[in-house]
């Protein structure tokens, strides 16, 4: 299962640059953090029943940050 949050950091890792690279600073940052979070997570041998709620709790707040951003931050429309 650390093999998975490895794998998780990599891709977290890939999107921070290419954010980076996208004059995407804050987004860079919030990636690089998941990044950080997931590789620190890998390398701590727990059980893989900690393992599954640690992600559990990451989706968690993942989901109830997107809900929060996307109703009360995200103006509809900035686009055009």
């Amino acid at each position: 299962m650390e093999r998975m949050f490895r794998v998780l950091a990599f891709w977290t890792g890939i999107f921070t640059i290419m954010f980076f690279v996208g004059d995407m600073y804050k987004t860079s940052l919030l990636f690089l953090v998941q990044t950080a979070f997931f590789l620190t997570v890998s390398y701590l041998k727990l059980s893989e029943r900690m393992y599954m709620y640690l992600f559990g709790a990451y989706l968690t707040v993942f989901m109830v940050g997107f809900t929060w951003y996307s109703e009360f931050i995200l103006v509809p429309g900035f686009g055009h």
